[in-house]
């Protein structure tokens, strides 16, 4: 693969990559990481659009001057580093908020006024013959432009140390998705400070009377290809691994509530809509089962009987001694035994006598009571009794 076509495959992911998260944006216009993760990729992107050498010649003959694309890229790859650096300010969090803004400004002050520079070392410079390649070495000893080259370098160098070091230094304090992340960023930016240590090898080189621009055109070239995609991937990925992490969570506790839910079906209205399509989003499918559990809960309520309840609490209780598991048996016991009773014709219980749930208020509990119907043999006993005092009524 060319060294364009590569900058242009990196270019078109990092752009899918925005679009994806502009589509999150437009929910939540405000946040200020959001913001900046959306710049962060499209940054990427255009430094990739901008840098294939095609596009260098075409960005020169467009504007009418040899070798301006430069400081464009140049620029556009400053914008980067410090918008990067925004984005670990604000990702990594600071109680005092002023200070978080006081960064920020101080951040994007500095990278602003780097990109004038480059801008004006440029225009008083002088770069007639046109290098799409090779301009770093091939200008490395003409006034101007000499300096130019320089900042910018030292101005990714600087992002590429202070992110490398950031990155390493909290992916040892966070876990999962956010240290993935992290450790990626870090390794990005480790490509992006090799990257400059060539470049700054070759330049000196030059400067010297040498010629190693071998390593600006091909090693140099060829890391940088996997510098900014890092980066941008070690933004993206805690988010996503989060969402992910988020609907696993989320399946898991769906399918915990199945024995539950299959308990109390009968009570669940024949006019509420039928259950969603696996298809459909995980959050939305567990809030529709969550709600049939509860309100089926209610209707079942008069059938709850209060002495069932309290003999499987203080069975389980002598068991395990655990308050709160005990509580899920009993509560699952009583739920076991409603169903049946009320599907029997039964009488209600008198409300002194009924039984009150509290494994409905809380996930976990609700998770812990779908398994004590599934599992637990005093509910099973419950059920062959009831259902054998239903057969002899």
């Amino acid at each position: 693969m060319s060294g364009g076509t590569a900058f242009i495959c990196s270019a078109g992911g990092l752009l899918v990559a925005t679009l994806i998260k502009l589509w999150d944006l437009r929910k939540n216009p405000k946040d200020p990481i959001l913001r900046a993760v959306c710049g962060t990729l499209f940054l990427g992107a255009l430094i990739f659009v901008t840098a294939a050498p095609p596009h260098l010649a075409k960005i020169n003959s467009w504007l009418g001057t040899p070798n301006i694309a430069a400081p464009i890229v140049y620029c556009i790859l400053t914008a980067f580093d410090g918008i990067n650096i925004v984005l670990l300010i604000h990702w990594r969090g600071n109680d005092n908020e002023a200070r978080t803004r006081r960064q920020t400004r101080l951040c994007l002050t500095a990278y602003v006024v780097v990109m004038a520079a480059i801008a004006l070392l440029f225009a008083l410079g002088d770069a007639p013959v046109e290098r799409l390649r090779d301009l770093d070495t091939y200008y490395a000893t003409t006034p101007f432009i000499r300096e130019m080259i320089v900042l910018y370098l030292a101005a990714h160098t600087v992002a590429a140390v202070t992110m490398t070091a950031l990155c390493w230094r909290w992916s040892r304090q966070v876990p999962g998705s956010l240290r993935i992340g992290l450790l990626t960023i870090a390794t990005g930016s480790s490509f992006a400070f090799v990257f400059d240590l060539l470049k700054y090898t070759a330049v000196v080189a030059r400067w010297l009377g040498g010629n190693l621009d071998w390593l600006s055109t091909h090693a140099a070239f060829s890391l940088a290809g996997f510098a900014a995609p890092l980066v941008a991937a070690g933004f993206l990925i805690p988010p996503i691994g989060q969402g992910a992490s988020s609907r696993w969570g989320m399946f898991q506790q769906f399918q915990q509530l199945k024995p539950l839910w299959l308990e109390i079906q009968s009570e669940i209205p024949r006019t509420r809509p039928k259950p969603m399509s696996w298809w459909r989003p995980m959050d939305l499918r567990l809030m529709q089962r969550e709600r049939d559990i509860h309100d089926a809960v209610l209707r079942l309520g008069p059938y709850f009987d209060a002495s069932t309840g309290r003999r499987v609490y203080a069975e389980a209780l002598a068991e395990h001694a655990e308050r709160r598991r005990a509580r899920g048996e009993a509560d699952a016991s009583v739920i076991a035994g409603a169903v049946i009773a009320k599907a029997a014709a039964r009488p209600a219980v008198n409300p002194e006598d009924r039984w009150t749930l509290t494994s409905t208020e809380d996930a976990e509990d609700l998770v812990r009571l779908s398994d004590a119907l599934a599992r637990s043999p005093r509910v099973q006993e419950i059920r062959r009794s009831a259902a054998l005092t239903g057969s002899h009524t």
